[in-house]
């Protein structure tokens, strides 16, 4: 792998972090976007691991440069920083970058070995997909994905189409870039509102909220305890919080235990929306590592709800979305690009 960073010191600690793991070799590290772009044109390394803000050409502009010309698995690697400096992180993530996790701090620290672990996992995972070079006018990939379509009948899908009354989505690892994909095919006056659980670095939460606000006609917030979720609005689970409806359908925000170590949980969401809305939710699944929310995508299809898994070939890791196939979870398994026309069709007033 290429390690891109223009601090000696970060550049240091990550190489060594990295070649702790057996299963991975550090073959080259650069100082700058410019350096980085040298180095693959003659060397292919499995991944890439970016910063963002250094000298000459930043994160952004090489990722870009590079998913035009030599694309290949990138993975955005950052402190935590402002609005406006996250929402650079995301605007590489539509770019082309797969993933976006935080930079480990000096040793000592109290999140230090979890957030070296997570670099090492995502690094290992992320040098397995499969990229595809981006096109130079709109930054999508050059071939869109195919749609997989799943076992519902037309009967199901003009029964939701008439009863829907929320969208839960939820995301682990390559899920921001979908997301976008998703939420860009939906009109401003979607008619059903949309819950998000997304699984994030602390702290990239609002750059996040701030880009998808920017390439979307949706209205995308933050959620906040008490709030009546509206049609047209998408609502992002907190850092460190649950998210779910209570039975009076505002959201409901916890700090109730971590389910799977992770809060927030889709797992929680997908819950809350089968005990109260039943067959009138609608659940969708996407990319990410592990199980979370799988066995709880199926407990909505049993409730009659429509469910929609991502498909294997543009998922980043069909962790999530594989067991929820796999347990029967899933009534459309659909492509990245598919999922947006289908919940328009799915909640068509």
């Amino acid at each position: 792998m290429l390690v891109v960073e223009d601090s000696k010191v970060a550049c240091l600690l990550l190489v060594h972090l990295l070649e702790s793991d057996p299963r991975i070799c550090v073959i080259g590290s650069v100082g700058d976007g410019e350096a980085a772009l040298d180095f693959l044109k003659n060397s292919r390394p499995d991944v890439v691991l970016m910063d963002i803000h250094m000298p000459r050409l930043d994160g952004f502009e090489a990722t870009r440069r590079i998913m035009e010309t030599q694309p290949v698995p990138i993975v955005i690697c950052s402190a935590n920083m402002d609005v406006k400096d996250t929402a650079i992180v995301f605007r590489a993530m539509e770019a082309g970058a797969i993933a976006c996790i935080e930079k480990p701090l000096r040793r000592g620290h109290e999140h230090f070995e979890a957030t070296a672990a997570h670099l090492l996992e995502t690094v290992r995972l992320m040098s397995e997909v499969k990229v595809v070079r981006r096109t130079a006018r709109t930054g999508r990939p050059a071939s869109a994905a195919a749609v997989v379509s799943g076992s519902a009948g037309a009967a199901q899908t003009q029964r939701a189409a008439a009863n829907v009354k929320v969208v839960g989505i939820g995301a682990s690892t390559g899920g921001p870039p979908v997301l976008q994909t998703i939420l860009a095919a939906l009109p401003k006056d979607y008619p059903v509102p949309i819950l998000i659980v997304q699984h994030i670095a602390d702290g990239f939460l609002p750059g996040m909220a701030d880009w998808l606000n920017q390439t979307t006609a949706l209205q995308i917030h933050i959620a906040s305890y008490g709030t009546q979720p509206l049609p047209g609005h998408v609502y992002l689970a907190p850092d460190d919080f649950h998210m779910g409806i209570g039975p009076g359908g505002a959201i409901v925000l916890t700090r109730e235990a971590a389910l799977s170590h992770l809060r927030p949980a889709v797992s929680a969401l997908f819950r809350s929306l089968a005990e109260v809305h039943g067959p009138n939710a609608l659940g969708v699944l996407l990319t990410g590592m592990g199980k979370d929310g799988a066995a709880e995508l199926k407990l909505l299809r049993d409730k009659g709800a429509v469910t929609i898994a991502q498909d294997r070939e543009s998922s980043a890791v069909h962790g999530m979305p594989g067991v929820a196939i796999a347990l029967g979870g899933a009534s459309h398994v659909l492509a990245a690009d598919a999922i947006g026309p289908a919940l328009i069709a799915l909640t068509k007033r």
